[in-house]
């Protein structure tokens, strides 16, 4: 009981931390050469290294903690303190006063815990557990304390991340600028007295009404934006792609009848027609093997090593027909060359391949009437008709892009190319188009 008198639910019970004298919380550090009295850290303080007079940071040391079973391989030491103080606060015969205080165990587990181990047997007979199961009951049985994340995530104000989240403070659940966000100013000046006529009086209610129905839109968006997980942006987009891009074309468009089906439902909605299209692209993949003639994964895997092979062996052949082209004009072979060595390196290709082909360039492309027009600016959507590319997709690209960025820090035009996986030349000029225009740094 002595080693059990130390793990009480009450910080206060505990001496403070020697290094910032706060209130010691499990689990927490005690030093094995120093003492007595006893030298405890709190977690904190034991990574900065503190040390204090005879104290140094290389002293062995004990993790302090009561999250092991005792009497009862399913109940620790700490719920066994909580049991025994919640009896005594509560009294013998209480059970769900007790349940109550306790809040991890159910009122019939808490009165046959206590008497079997407390009342009906000795308390040194039923300590005699078997050290195997108690092992086993530690290490398969008993949860895995997790501790909640950090999402939303906090950001410094004015920071690139706090404009992402539209300047949410997650202490506040709120937004620096809400919704509807001057419906207030209606009811500045607004004052009931006694002297108001009936059809005044009608119209301030009526104004109040309306400011409350103003309030409960602003409450519904918020709880729309709360239930589906909007405020972190970033991990929002990182689940999306997750998804193949036909599963993702399907998010976006299925995107707003998402507040109707509900977040859970609309999750299964999703997560089913990906598995039917990782069903049909399996399927596909078999279909192909038995049109090869093949019946067995150890022929299907020699199959795909040749494919690529071939695959590979195509571009090159590809890639030497086009330097044929330029074959006779050794000025048109070097600029060539040049380009494609800057392309491998990860630069920005700045010598212009020469055209024998004659074919005329392809019109701008209208975004009259496409989606996400109106969310670009007026650069952005020269961009967009140059390069012949829809507006979501370019929306898309850029969020990839300037998301990367952002976590390495700078991005070459290489991991470009591996991220969005389009045009090379399209891609080029969306990566150069960012860069000029501070969206993105290189790396």
């Amino acid at each position: 009981m002595e080693r059990l008198a130390s793990f009480s639910n009450d910080p206060f019970d505990k001496p403070p931390c020697r290094g910032c004298s706060s209130y010691l919380t499990e689990p927490y550090v005690k030093c094995a050469e120093c003492g007595p009295p006893p030298f405890l850290l709190c977690l904190q303080c034991f990574t900065r290294g503190f040390e204090y007079k005879k104290h140094q940071s290389d002293h062995t040391y004990e993790i302090m903690t009561s999250d092991f079973p005792v009497l009862d391989p399913n109940w620790t030491a700490q719920e066994e303190m909580a049991l025994l103080e919640a009896v005594m606060d509560c009294g013998f015969g209480n059970w769900q006063d007790v349940a109550n205080q306790m809040c991890t165990k159910s009122k019939e587990e808490c009165e046959k815990h206590y008497m079997k181990h407390f009342i009906n047997n000795p308390l040194f007979a039923s300590t005699l557990l078997n050290l195997k199961q108690a092992e086993e009951a530690q290490h398969n049985e008993t949860a895995i304390p997790f501790h909640p994340a950090d999402d939303p995530p906090r950001p410094t104000f004015d920071s690139l991340l706090s404009r992402d989240m539209a300047g949410y403070m997650p202490a506040r659940a709120d937004f620096v600028e809400e919704f509807d966000n001057y419906a207030e100013w209606d009811l500045r000046d607004i004052d009931f007295v006694e002297d108001d006529s009936d059809i005044l009086h009608a119209l301030k209610i009526a104004v109040v009404d309306i400011y409350h129905s103003r309030l409960k839109e602003r409450q519904r968006r918020k709880k729309i934006i709360r239930d589906h997980g909007l405020i972190n942006l970033r991990k929002f987009q990182i689940l999306e792609r997750r998804y193949p891009k036909e599963v993702q074309d399907l998010y976006e468009t299925m995107r707003r009848f998402a507040r109707i089906l509900g977040p859970v439902e609309h999750d299964k909605f999703i997560e089913s027609h990906a598995l039917e299209f990782e069903l049909r692209r399996e399927i596909k993949r078999l279909q192909e093997y038995r049109a090869a003639g093949i019946t067995n994964f150890c022929s299907a895997r020699t199959y795909d090593h040749l494919k690529k092979t071939r695959d590979e062996e195509r571009l090159k052949r590809t890639m030497l027909s086009e330097v044929l082209q330029y074959i006779q004009d050794s000025s048109a072979c070097q600029q060539w060359l040049s380009r494609q060595a800057d392309i491998d390196s990860g630069l920005s290709p700045t010598v212009p391949v020469p055209s024998n082909s004659g074919r005329r360039s392809a019109p701008p492309l209208n975004l009259t009437g496409l989606p996400g027009t109106e969310k670009l600016n007026e650069k952005e959507k020269e961009l967009c008709q140059m390069v012949r590319l829809v507006p979501g997709a370019y929306l898309e690209y850029k969020a990839a892009l300037v998301n990367e960025c952002n976590k390495q820090g700078g991005l070459r035009l290489a991991q470009a190319r591996a991220l969005i996986k389009i045009d090379v030349n399209k891609t080029r000029k969306i990566y150069d188009f960012l860069i000029r225009e501070g969206y993105i740094t290189k790396a």
